[in-house]
């Protein structure tokens, strides 16, 4: 009995707390003719052709505050120590990675044959093989290629990789060489 009394107190809580729900098609009307004017409260800005008036009409900084040496200076370290790493990191569309060396081999050849504007590239890492294509510095640059490759490919996928900078000359490495020679 108490237990009744008690679920039925509970059920009677719930109901009285649940509002009935009102359709809002009659109280849209109501607002159809609602109108506020917020013109004091919004930022203005000047006119276009008065900022440009202003801007031609101030100095062109050229002496100490120019950046543009600074700007030059700071390309030219970054292209020298570009040069000075062995390594660069980028992407590579990864279409085949498996220990079967025979099948690593049919798709470097399918590659080739059904897409030869692509250079592929077939690799060993014990114990797998892997046929990759292209170097790319990013993500989007990997997609034409993985696009155009993933529905002869199924397993396509664009990885992270790393690769050896071309034209990479190791200061340590000439001096060891002349030093050879002697």
């Amino acid at each position: 009995m108490l237990k009744s009394l008690l679920s039925g107190l509970v059920l009677l809580i719930l109901l009285g707390s649940c509002k009935t729900i009102k359709k809002s098609g009659s109280d849209a009307d109501s607002y159809a003719s609602y109108q506020e004017d917020l013109s004091e409260s919004r930022i203005s800005f000047p006119a276009l052709d008065d900022q440009v008036e202003e801007e031609s009409s101030q100095a062109i900084f050229t002496g100490s505050l120019a950046i543009n040496d600074d700007l030059d200076f700071a390309m030219k370290r970054f292209v020298e120590k570009n040069r000075s790493e062995r390594y660069y990191s980028g992407y590579t569309v990864l279409v085949y990675s498996g220990v079967d060396r025979d099948a690593a081999f049919k798709t470097r050849n399918d590659l080739y044959r059904d897409f030869p504007d692509i250079k592929s590239e077939m690799q060993y890492q014990e114990p797998r093989y892997l046929v990759k294509v292209g170097k790319y510095i990013n993500r989007i640059e990997a997609q034409a290629n993985y696009n155009k490759l993933k529905d002869s490919f199924p397993m396509t996928r664009i990885i992270q990789d790393r690769f050896v900078r071309e034209g990479y000359e190791n200061p340590n490495e000439k001096v060891d060489n002349d030093q050879r020679q002697n």
